[in-house]
């Protein structure tokens, strides 16, 4: 089987008994929309936001050999930020966006940074969060579409020649935030060409 052993990266989830229904009429539903709005694999977006953890998530280090207590320095380390990942159908990888915890400008990785010239040239976005924590909220969320997703398709149009009412078909979690009618309700009235469409909860 090839097997190797392994260790666990995440807790094992639950799926919902009717887990394999809920997969089928989300595909169906987006095989709808493509259909129906002639949405080009370009403009049929998947954006996901994963956890960074600054320090190292094995606990390995190098010490000498047999001895009993191996330390490291910050073990106990506990900061991260928060990656948001999208990807176009037909393979493009849009510009990332990283969102970190704090209230200011000073949150975010200085410009004085190494490589900080070649990151916001390729286009990606550092923000703060403006709260206690690095997830994604109703203000970064709106971030994410003015700096990143709405540039995108404007780009994408543009290219393939497409009008200006041509849809986007943009899949993400259907996360508290995500599926909120504050979020859903930016979208309808500020860029009303994105049709949004929820990974089926505890499906992923």
């Amino acid at each position: 089987l090839e097997w190797s052993k392994r260790k666990a990266t995440q807790a094992a989830q639950k799926l919902p008994d009717d887990w394999e229904e809920q997969c089928v009429r989300s595909c169906m539903r987006k095989s709808w929309i493509i259909r129906e709005h002639d949405i080009v694999p370009a403009l049929f977006i998947n954006s996901d936001q994963t956890q960074a953890v600054y320090a190292p998530g094995d606990k390995m280090t190098w010490n000498k050999t047999g001895v009993k207590q191996v330390r490291m320095v910050g073990l106990e380390e506990k900061r991260a930020f928060t990656v948001v990942v999208s990807v176009a159908s037909d393979g493009t990888a849009l510009p990332f966006q990283a969102i970190y915890t704090g209230k200011s400008p000073v949150s975010v990785p200085s410009a004085s940074a190494p490589d900080y010239d070649n990151l916001v040239g390729a286009g990606c976005k550092l923000v703060y969060s403006d709260t206690s924590t690095y997830w994604s909220n109703q203000a970064t969320m709106r971030q994410l579409v003015e700096d990143i997703i709405e540039p995108y398709i404007a780009r994408v149009k543009a290219r393939l020649k497409l009008p200006q009412w041509a849809k986007c078909l943009w899949t993400i979690d259907v996360f508290s935030v995500h599926r909120s009618a504050e979020f859903r309700a930016y979208v309808k009235e500020h860029h009303p060409n994105i049709i949004l469409d929820f990974v089926p909860g505890g499906c992923t």
